[in-house]
């Protein structure tokens, strides 16, 4: 890109009630076990998602209560709102800035709806400026990682020297739903937990890493693989299972082509920096992109740690990668709803 924008920080945030694993599963089958005749098939999912904790927003009692949109909605304002405070706050601590030097703001998040949005509501509390440019994106689910990076990129470069921050914080638990009674809701309530990730960029800065190229692509006719709809309680999950052997089949010659823009291909690409959605599709991203078994370690790492935080869990994949050591060149990639991915090439 030019101008050369740069990556000064990167730091997460999770919220303070744990779920162990087991206990998800214990949960699940108070709730379900009685009413949904196969969930017996569908339990060893809680085993084979390679989580081990998961971090929510309200305690575990609270979701077992049936709630509607107004308590899910002060429920997301408080907690994405916490999430971002502290997520953004430490990536401009990292960086040396205040909230006063931000020039921007790019907040990603799906899993809730607010307006104001999150960044405006945070405000005073972070010290923004009140002529800070502010960019809620809404939608992107899973793919907003990568994709609120990609912006939050665009906008840096078309204003050097501004500091741009993107928070990408997500309350997927609170989606949880105790009347469906579907195979998408048991999947989800093994895999998705909450949390956040914030970076910090500006074109022209010395950073840990330099945005080198952007590039997205969403297939045609794919609507229905992952989503939400909506209804009178909230929202509700659109999982398709299929998503392994989609992303086996399809991500390969997406990414040859996304790479080829920039001149590249895969194995000119030392690190692939995956969301990692779960453990089935970390092993499909490593069997389509020749990684070997067992290349995507961080990410079965933060998977195994937080589980599916929707759009900032690429960012703590990213997070542990750099504290390892960054790469020479690398590819932050994410895939979510559309069905989209979407890529940022960096350079250490």
């Amino acid at each position: 890109m030019s101008p050369s924008v740069k990556l000064l920080s990167v730091a997460t945030a999770a919220p303070p009630h744990e779920l162990p694993q087991d206990q998800a599963l214990e949960v699940a089958r108070r709730l379900f076990g009685h009413r949904f005749a196969g969930f017996d098939r569908m339990a060893p999912v809680f085993d084979t998602t390679g989580i081990r904790m998961r971090h929510l927003v309200r305690p575990v009692d609270w979701y077992i209560e049936p709630r509607g949109w107004p308590e899910r909605t002060e429920a997301y304002l408080q907690g994405a709102g916490d999430l971002f405070v502290e997520a953004a706050t430490a990536a401009l601590d990292e960086a040396g800035l205040t909230g006063a030097e931000v020039d921007m703001i790019v907040t990603v998040s799906s899993t809730g709806i607010a307006t104001p949005s999150l960044e405006a509501r945070a405000m005073d509390q972070m010290g923004f400026r009140p002529d800070a440019v502010r960019v809620p994106v809404f939608g992107l689910g899973c793919a907003g990682g990568a994709g609120g990076l990609a912006l939050a990129s665009r906008l840096a470069a078309s204003s050097p020297g501004a500091v741009v921050v993107m928070v990408a914080v997500e309350t997927c638990s609170l989606a949880f739903r105790t009347d469906e009674l579907t195979k998408a809701n048991i999947i989800a309530t093994a895999l998705f937990g909450d949390g956040a990730a914030a970076c910090v960029l500006r074109a022209g800065e010395a950073g840990f890493a330099q945005v080198t190229g952007l590039a997205e692509h969403t297939w045609h006719d794919t609507l229905e693989i992952m989503g939400w709809k909506v209804d009178p309680t909230g929202f509700g999950v659109i999982f398709d299972r299929a998503i392994p052997p989609f992303v086996k089949d399809n991500l390969r010659p997406a990414m040859d082509q996304m790479l080829a823009g920039q001149g590249l291909a895969v194995e000119d690409v030392d690190r692939f920096i995956c969301h990692p959605g779960g453990t089935k599709v970390v092993e499909a991203l490593e069997s389509c992109l020749d990684l070997g078994q067992g290349a995507l370690d961080q990410e079965r790492a933060v998977l195994a740690d937080h589980g599916n935080m929707s759009s900032p869990t690429v960012l703590h994949v990213l997070d542990r990668t750099r504290r390892a050591g960054m790469p020479a060149r690398s590819v932050l990639t994410s895939l979510g709803p559309g069905f989209t991915v979407s890529t940022v090439s960096l350079a250490a």
